[in-house]
């Protein structure tokens, strides 16, 4: 009579193992294909393809934060602020990032706290450094105006 070594989840313990190493897998995978975001530097034009004789549709203020889709042959395609995904060329953007204020109004606080004295406000469209990465909901940002504080993330896009 055999006996098969049963886990208390009830999977033998080699499959158990497996499920293991595929689940740290899979969560490797993820943290790896993370969002990327870069600022658009000076001179941004956005085109519908990724070639010089791609349609120009607009420019982009300089600091504008972009999600970055793919990069492809020197040609990084981009969701803006707005959400539509277009063309830029790899060089202009800059590795400095920024961060955009998404809602009428934003108060950004001394420290990461609702109940923080607030430092100052920003309106819809205000591009802001990014000075330290999010974390638990507040995102560490400056005014171009030399103001420093801390903006709750969801006030903000291009984290």
């Amino acid at each position: 009579m055999s006996r098969e070594r049963r886990t208390p989840t009830g999977w033998p313990a080699g499959l158990q193992g497996l499920a293991f190493l595929f689940l740290s897998a899979a969560s490797g995978l993820a943290t790896a294909q993370g969002i990327q975001f870069r600022s658009a530097g000076e001179g941004v034009v956005v085109r519908d393809a990724p070639s010089p004789q791609g349609r120009q549709l607009f420019a982009l203020r300089a600091g504008t934060p972009l999600e970055v889709i793919v990069i492809q042959d020197g040609w990084v395609r981009v969701r803006e602020p707005g959400g539509t995904l277009n063309w830029v060329e790899e060089h202009t953007l800059v590795p400095r990032r920024t961060v955009m204020v998404s809602v009428d109004r934003a108060t950004i606080r001394r420290e990461a706290r609702d109940d923080a004295a607030p430092s100052f406000e920003a309106a819809r469209n205000v591009v802001l450094d990014l000075i330290e990465p999010a974390a638990f909901g507040w995102a560490r940002v400056r005014h171009r105006g030399g103001l420093e504080g801390y903006v709750r993330v969801n006030e903000v896009w291009g984290l």
